[in-house]
């Protein structure tokens, strides 16, 4: 919501005579009993779990730390 109002503002500020209300492709292009229907499952993000991202940004920074200290090290 803060970026459609940025984007507006924007579009207002540098096209004159914008749109009044943006709209999204995706609203304008299901019905809206789609949108509650849809349940948001906070445990399960695009086929992996919360735990199993958790462990990959560990590893991830783990890595980017000894990475950079081998370059303070070592130069």
């Amino acid at each position: 919501s803060d970026y459609q109002q940025l984007s507006y503002n924007l579009n207002v500020n540098l096209c004159q005579g914008g749109p009044l209300r943006s709209r999204s492709l995706m609203k304008d292009s299901y019905t809206p009993d789609v949108f509650q229907k849809a349940t948001i499952d906070p445990r399960h993000w695009h086929g992996r779990t919360i735990n199993e991202l958790g462990r990959w940004f560990e590893k991830y920074f783990l890595a980017v730390n000894v990475q950079k200290a081998m370059k303070e090290k070592y130069g």
